[in-house]
């Protein structure tokens, strides 16, 4: 089963180093990127990956359509290819509210607009000329413009950062794959696998099938079971916290969202998160999570892959991060 790593503001520089040497070491199948929130960009981590590795592939996971003019985004990527010629992804996701707004950019048709911005990122990555007028973008005979080296097409696949299922429809439509999120249990897959088929129906260029990774909240600890849980939990609540709308993926009743929002409400602090986490059943962590012993994260990131992930893309939590990776690489490999 090949296995990715979610590197995101959590990992400090080092860490983020040494994730990505234990997965040229092991054979990892891809590093992703997280840009999110105002905390790191995406792109300037993932070209100092791209120099660092020889073969795993890096992906962004993911950046938005928002805040990067499709032909800038277009060229951006060509670049990170030429560090790493067929190694780079691009993961592309709606942003999200209410920071779009807070920013300027509030989200508006996300769909439509993603179906105009990717149909003009392929048409550049076939370097052809563009000229493009949407509602949402706009372009007048542009194309990749090298003074001093050829023009010619690259091939960067794009990932859509999907969770609802007209984005997942549209992933298999005219997308190369999907990067699923985390904190959504292994039944989640069929229901993303049900939506993708109705735009692989739509297809016009042959294909049958798209990629499938999803990034899974992890935790290992074999010396002290329970602190890999715990690492879990302390993530869900913090993520039921900001954003309740998962507790049905995670079988929680919302008037324990409630509770726990009333015990520590958004934004928190570490010591308000920890205050709320013992309100959650194990139950729910197990649900949506993997974390105990490297035997019993490995057997629910295998539910995963039976269930149609190719790659489970491992987000450690917890203070042993790197020990994580390293247990599940050592048997997996």
């Amino acid at each position: 089963m090949p296995l990715g790593i979610h590197l995101g503001e959590r990992f400090t520089l080092d860490e983020t180093w040494a994730a990505a040497d234990i997965a040229e070491e092991y054979g990892f199948d891809s590093l992703w990127v997280a840009e999110g929130r105002l905390t790191r960009d995406a792109i300037g981590i993932m070209a100092l990956l791209a120099d660092r590795t020889k073969n795993v592939r890096i992906g962004s996971g993911v950046v938005n359509n928002k805040t990067r003019n499709a032909a800038l985004m277009a060229v951006t990527f060509k670049t990170l290819d030429e560090i790493a010629p067929g190694r780079i992804i691009l993961g592309l996701g709606a942003w999200w509210e209410p920071l779009a707004t807070k920013v300027g950019e509030p989200l508006r048709k996300p769909v439509a607009s993603m179906r105009e911005y990717i149909t003009v990122l392929q048409s550049f990555f076939r370097n052809e000329e563009v000229t493009f007028d949407g509602e949402f973008v706009h372009m007048d005979g542009v194309r990749f413009d090298r003074m001093y080296a050829e023009n010619v097409a690259v091939d960067i696949p794009i990932y859509a950062g999907a969770v609802g299922p007209r984005m997942l429809e549209l992933a298999g439509e005219i997308m190369d794959g999907v990067y699923l999120d985390f904190l959504l249990p292994v039944s989640y897959v069929d229901f993303a696998n049900e939506a993708i088929g109705k735009g692989l129906a739509k297809r016009t260029d042959g294909k049958d099938a798209i990629d499938i990774t999803q990034t899974i909240a992890v935790a290992v600890d074999d010396d002290d079971p329970r602190q890999a849980i715990d690492a879990c939990k302390n993530f869900l609540t913090m993520y039921l916290m900001q954003q309740p709308h998962i507790a049905e993926h995670a079988g929680v009743d919302p008037e324990l969202v409630q509770r726990i929002q009333e015990v520590a409400g958004w934004p928190a602090t570490p010591e308000d998160i920890k205050r709320a986490m013992v309100l959650l059943p194990d139950e729910a962590v197990h649900r949506v999570s993997a974390a105990g012993s490297s035997a019993q994260v490995a057997a629910k990131l295998e539910e995963y892959h039976a269930a149609g992930v190719r790659v489970p893309v491992l987000n450690p939590l917890g203070e042993r991060k790197l020990d994580t990776i390293a247990s599940l690489a050592r048997i997996f490999k």
